[in-house]
């Protein structure tokens, strides 16, 4: 399962249940691309596939979302859940 927790333009920002055990971060995807951002301090943890210009707008987009991803992360992830 893959919880979208926010949508921007073609991005779409999510969650893997499996991540449960990693530092909170975020996957984002458009088409056949995908990143994954760590959360708090922000910073790229992979790129596939999105060009250098794009995926500093995709950084910058985390950077302004930080907070609600986190609080969606810290809600998904809660413990017993």
């Amino acid at each position: 399962m893959s919880p979208t927790v926010l949508r921007s333009g073609p991005y779409r920002f999510f969650f893997f249940a499996s991540d449960r055990n990693e530092p909170p971060h975020v996957h984002v995807a458009r088409e056949d691309k995908a990143a994954k951002f760590w959360l708090s301090p922000v910073r790229q943890a992979y790129n596939d596939g999105f060009g250098k210009n794009e995926l500093r707008r995709i950084e910058r987009l985390v950077r302004q979302h930080e907070t609600e991803l986190l609080k969606a992360w810290h809600e998904y992830f809660k413990p017993g859940g």
